[in-house]
């Protein structure tokens, strides 16, 4: 029954997302604590991993939630679930792809079309900015808004790995040369870490 629940809901993710992975965020995130899956802490942690690993964010965090919730009977079911949650939030974006391929160019130009594609946008853009802000409230404020996380080293981390991460975008880097980089800095930071604590 987890399997057809992580099917299911993983179908809802992709199916009511649009804008790829960062705009699933949120909606991941509220199914993920609505049925218990991990914890908030592991998923933000996930998230880091997801983007540092080959392959769509999406699919890559439906895989993991797929993996940990049949995990925990074994290493048959971990690789049952993750199939189950990665094939309910790939197939929406499949099928519909293919309706669109098959459409778009007769429908392009017409009135209902470019303007369900111009509110799309702002739509989008909505999803990624409540992942981003959610995501950082969870990392500098898990227990709300105070000062005192301004006396924590790993906000100074933080806000010189996002003044690196900006100098790096206006620099126009190539992608690849970024992960490099924000590895071999969050090794670092890690490193840092594990000395002082």
């Amino acid at each position: 029954m987890a399997f057809l629940e992580l099917f299911l809901t993983f179908l809802k993710i992709g199916a009511f997302t649009f804008g790829g992975g960062y705009a699933m965020l949120p909606l991941i995130q509220e199914e993920v604590a609505a049925h218990g899956w991990l914890s908030q802490e592991a998923l933000i942690n996930f998230v880091a991993v997801s983007e540092s690993t080959p392959g769509p964010f999406a699919i890559n965090m439906a895989t993991y939630i797929g993996a940990e919730v049949g995990g925990a009977q074994g290493t048959l079911s971990a690789f049952v679930g993750a199939l189950c949650a990665t094939a309910g939030v790939v197939l929406p974006s499949f099928v519909i792809i293919l309706i669109v391929a098959k459409c778009y160019e007769k429908f392009k130009e017409n009135r209902v079309v470019k303007g369900a594609m111009a509110g799309l946008k702002p739509a989008v853009v909505g999803l990624i900015g409540a992942a981003v802000l959610g995501v950082a409230a969870n990392v500098f404020a898990p227990v709300g808004p105070t000062f005192a996380i301004f006396t924590e080293l790993s906000f100074y981390i933080s806000l010189i790995i996002f003044i690196i991460c900006l100098v790096l975008v206006f620099k126009k880097l190539h992608p690849v040369a970024v992960i490099c980089i924000a590895a071999a800095i969050g090794i670092a930071c890690g490193y840092i870490f594990e000395v002082g604590g």
